[in-house]
């Protein structure tokens, strides 16, 4: 095996198991009637999939990575929050298998997790293609505890909104999923412009808040699975 096979195997496993991880812990929560696997597989494969359209015009909006302001990091996580939701609804969230509110949670993490993964694997080959062995441990363990929560939080806000409003009218779910999506890009936004801008002590503090966060994912995760028609 060469160098360079060798880095891209590394790369992967560092990028996609961590992801397998979360996405194994979250489909736990949802054991009572699990959603089909091949649509599952499917999700997850498609927020991968995203990944190398949504590079392009992220660099359109910007490709001065010394010099990052709060409109490019904004419209950033604003391409990447729109691009997922996008995705995951033409892949699951329209199909009739989403019968019950707890289906979007299930379905736009899985794509934030995919998408995760690839991201992941990117940061990591550069890391270990420029030599850097250590820090590419550290980046992978700190992507592993802070960026791939933030996609799983940021997908799962969008899921809490579909699913609090599931048996609403159409212009309460639209609205609700409007909501969803701009806590997701806001969420997103505020996270990299603090982990960008802060120092290694203040990183520490941004991960704190993410893992915070997980916990009101979780407690939300059940909330949603208890609507039914009677909230209607």
């Amino acid at each position: 095996m060469t160098a360079s096979s060798q880095t891209i195997l590394f790369a992967l496993l560092g990028g996609i198991l961590p992801a397998l991880f979360w996405l194994w812990f979250w489909l736990r929560e949802d054991k009572l009637r699990p959603e089909p696997r091949g649509l599952l597989f499917l999700s997850f494969i498609i927020g991968m999939i995203v990944v190398p359209i949504v590079i392009p015009f992220q660099r359109w909006v910007s490709t001065d990575l010394a010099n990052i302001g709060f409109i490019t990091i904004f419209l950033w996580a604003a391409i990447e929050e729109i691009f997922k939701y996008t995705a995951s609804y033409w892949v699951a969230l329209k199909r009739k298998v989403m019968d019950e509110p707890i289906d979007a949670m299930i379905y736009l993490i899985t794509t934030a997790l995919g998408f995760a993964a690839v991201e992941n694997t990117l940061f990591l080959i550069n890391s270990l293609s420029s030599g850097l062995f250590w820090s590419s441990i550290i980046t992978g363990n700190m992507r592993f505890i802070g960026a791939t929560l933030l996609h799983t939080l940021s997908s799962g806000l969008v899921g809490i909104a579909i699913g609090l409003s599931f048996y609403k009218s159409k212009k309460i779910r639209r609205f609700s999923l409007l909501i969803g999506i701009i806590l997701s890009i806001a969420l997103h936004t505020f996270f990299n412009f603090f982990i960008i801008s802060s120092t290694s002590n203040g990183v520490f503090a941004v991960f704190a808040v993410i893992w915070a966060l997980v916990v009101f994912l979780i407690l939300f995760f059940e909330r949603v699975k208890r609507v039914t028609k009677k909230n209607k």
